[in-house]
Parts: C-alpha cells; structure tokens; sequence
C-alpha cells in the first residue's frame, strides 16, 4: 500500500482516480488545487504525488517546484494534455519523476506509481543507511569462530531464508541487531528496508506512535500524519530491541500486527496491511516475564519461532584475539594511526577482565586505549575498561608476603580459584546467601556473582 495525493481542479477526474487507487489498495488523499494540495503534502507522510499541469493558480509545473523545496526526493508523476508533452518535459528536468500524458491507461498509471514509490523508498533507505554509517559506534562484522559462535551462523543460515519470526537472547553488549541485520542482509528481503527500534527508549504514548504511526490531530501535538515504523519496513524486516519493556497495554496490538499484518494508525480508522518480518531481542528471560505476568504468552510464542541465544563474552574469550584486531584495525583508520597495534602485555590483561558489558565494552575500551596511548602501540596502562570491578584500588596486595600465604610448586590460576571460590562462599555465608548483598561485598554486579556460582558448582540455599 503506498499514500497518494492525487491533485486536480476536476472533481470528477478526481473520484475516478481516486476509486482507481483505493480499489488497488492504496491510501489515497485528494486536492482540488495546487495551495490545497501543498498544505496536505506539508501535513502528511506521503509516497508519491500525482498532479495535472494545467490548473488555475498555482499549475502543475509550481507545485512541482514548490514540493521539491519541501522534500526534495518526494516523487511528482505529471498528468499532460497531448499538447503540453513540451511541458512536461520542462517538468522532468525540474525533477518530475515521470509524466502520462491524457489519455493513458489505468495499468500504465498504476505501474508508474509503484515505480515512483519503489525509487522513493530506495532513496528513504540509502539515506538513513548513510546516516546510520556516519553515526553508529558499533563494528559492522561478526567475528569469532568459537563453536557457540558457530552455532549461532549456523541458524542464521537456516532461518533467513524463511520468514519465520525470530527472538534473540543475550546479555546486553552481545551484538543482538548485528545478528538481527545479518538475517535481514541474508534474506529474499535483503533490497527492502531494516528498521530496528528500541524498545525502552521511548514512553509507552510515543512507542506506540512510533511503531504504528498516527493520523492529523491523534494527541496533542500531532500536527502532521506520520508513518509508524511497520509502514515504513513494509516488505523488508523490523527489529525490535528489547520487546521485553513493551507494555501490556500495546502488546495486543503487536500481537495482532503478526498473527494479520494489520493495524490502524494511532488516532485513525483506516486498517494499514504490511508485509514485515519481525525479528525481537531480549536481555531479560521472556518465560519468566510471562509468569510473572508482565508478557502476553501467545505474543512471546508469536516471536519466539526460531529462538537464537548469544553467548557472552567470557563464555568465547577464544574469540577476543580477533575481535581486539578488529576493532583496532576500525579505530586506527579513524585516528590515522595507521600502525596502531596491541602489546602482548596489554592483550593478556584483556584477557583477565569480566568483561560485564560484553562486546560493547571490549569496543569501548580499544576505542579509549587507542586514544590514550602516546604511541602507536596500546600497554596495559591504555587499558581502562568500563568494568566496575577493574576500577577498584588494589593497592592492599603490596603488603602481603606470598612466601607465607602460598606453598611453592602451586600454579597461578590454581591459587586463583582457590581464593576465588573461597571469597564467594564468604560473602554468601555472610549475607544468608542474598545474592545482592554478596555482590555488593564483594564489589561485583549481581549477574557477575551467579555466572562465578555456576562456575565453582555453587548451589542456592533456601
């Protein structure tokens, strides 16, 4: 479905166009004047404008112009008397998309629109592609070859040629839309838009404008009618991020967009039909949120199809190698440090940290390093992650005498898990085994104590 205005001083020609366009399923808005129809053009999110030449007032060749001021990439489609095919084609280099000259045949106008609005929605696509390149942090690749890494290409393979939904789990950092953009890259609807939304960005009022639009005067400060993200990743993929903090009260309305690929603008009657692929992430156990009430089970058994979990960081440190390579290749092209590289110092301290934040951090603290560092090799005194447990003073250490506290012939990382594991039965034991009591004793995140209890075997109580 694309939105038409169709622009003609003749009020008949307009209810026979008008029918013409409805019938084939397209949202149709409709002008008696030039001044008319630039007021609508202002006011409503459209995807091609069809007008005539000859009107009074401002004619078709002035709207034209005075259209392309306001969007510039908007397609016009000039409708001339045979004799005006001279006009016209003054209309084409002001930037007319295409003209039909009277009389023309419903299929011919019929396919000029949806080319219009396929050339209209390609430009839309490469822009916002384009500003996204110009503002995104994160690397563009997914790089490991650890085999839960494997795994995970294994699936996206399998489902992107399907159109089967998909929910991605993981901890925050993982690289959740990279996959999400990978499927969507390696699908039949890779030439189509992805469109991601955040979820938990936006207030409950907003994210439902957001995802589904809204007409002229829907609340205050609706002053002009605004596609929702569904309308504009019609025929390609949309991505929503952390579908967990949509509230109950729009969850229905998701739900019914999957299970009839339709859905009314907020303030509208008008029932919009779409062709999406939905693709959702989540850093929250979704199962539990529907225990708890908080999520719709038959929306999260909708997105839930193809499930497809990331492992965290510390579960691949396999991989950190080539993901640190990487990033600093990406930062070093951005610095013009052409010859920035990683001591083997500063890499094995790398290798040692948390890593809480995942692959994000990991990017963050390259892109810090390389700042920081006076040369052109980043050491370990570049390196200062976002972890907090990193960021504690351990200057207490100097005191202790090893030669009294640890036997000879015992490896490093055995005297590691000893104190480790040690220290965390402490703070449970200390705390009744309140997980975030321990957490806070030890100086560590709550997430971080549950991943070292199920490392040393640590079971609940209670």
């Amino acid at each position: 479905m694309h939105t038409i205005l169709l622009v003609d001083d003749e009020p008949n020609y307009l209810i026979v166009l008008s029918e013409l366009l409805t019938e084939a399923g397209h949202e149709v808005f409709t002008a008696a004047s030039g001044e008319e129809a630039l007021a609508l053009a202002r006011s409503s999110d459209l995807d091609v404008v069809i007008t005539d030449m000859q009107m009074p007032g401002m004619d078709g060749m002035a709207l034209l112009e005075a259209i392309k001021e306001i969007n510039s990439n908007l397609p016009v489609i000039i409708i001339t008397a045979f004799a005006e095919v001279e006009k016209a084609v003054k209309a084409m280099q002001a930037g007319a998309f295409s003209y039909l000259a009277k009389p023309f045949a419903n299929d011919e106008l019929l396919v000029n629109i949806d080319k219009a609005a396929a050339h209209y929605n390609l430009v839309r696509e490469n822009s916002r592609l384009r500003r996204e390149m110009q503002a995104r942090s994160g690397f563009s690749g997914m790089v490991g070859k650890n085999p839960k890494m494997l795994q995970v290409y294994e699936m996206i393979e399998k489902v992107a040629p399907t159109y089967a939904s998909v929910l991605i789990s993981g901890e925050s950092g993982t690289g959740k839309e990279l996959v999400a953009k990978a499927i969507h890259s390696a699908s039949s609807r890779h030439d189509a838009p992805f469109i991601a939304v955040n979820c938990a960005a936006l207030v409950d009022n907003l994210l439902e404008s957001e995802l589904f639009g809204h007409e002229k005067g829907a609340f205050t400060g609706a002053m002009n009618m605004r596609k929702g993200r569904f309308e504009l990743a019609h025929g390609g993929t949309i991505f929503l991020d952390e579908v967990g903090e949509i509230p109950l009260s729009l969850q229905s309305k998701l739900l019914r967009v999957l299970q009839e690929r339709s859905f009314e603008r907020v303030g509208g009657s008008r029932t919009c039909e779409v062709d999406v692929r939905v693709i959702s992430a989540s850093n929250r156990d979704l199962r539990e949120e529907v225990l708890a009430g908080r999520f719709r089970e038959d929306l999260f058994y909708r997105l839930n199809v193809i499930h497809i979990s990331l492992p965290a960081l510390r579960e691949r440190l396999d991989d950190l190698p080539p993901l640190v390579d990487a990033f600093i290749a990406r930062v070093a092209a951005s610095l013009g440090k052409s010859a920035l590289s990683i001591s083997v110092e500063a890499m094995r301290l790398l290798m040692k940290l948390p890593w809480e934040g995942n692959i994000r951090e990991l990017e963050n603290t390259i892109e810090r390093a390389a700042i920081l560092c006076d040369n052109e090799t980043i050491q370990p005194e570049d390196v200062q992650p976002d972890s907090e447990e990193y960021q504690k003073d351990n200057r207490w250490g100097d005191d202790i005498n090893l030669k009294d506290l640890v036997p000879e012939n015992v490896f490093l990382n055995d005297v590691l898990y000893a104190v480790e594991e040690k220290m965390l039965k402490r703070a449970l034991e200390d705390s009744g085994y309140v997980q975030a009591r321990a957490a806070e004793q030890l100086g560590i995140t709550k997430s971080l104590l549950q991943y070292k209890m199920k490392k040393y075997r640590i079971k609940k109580k209670g």
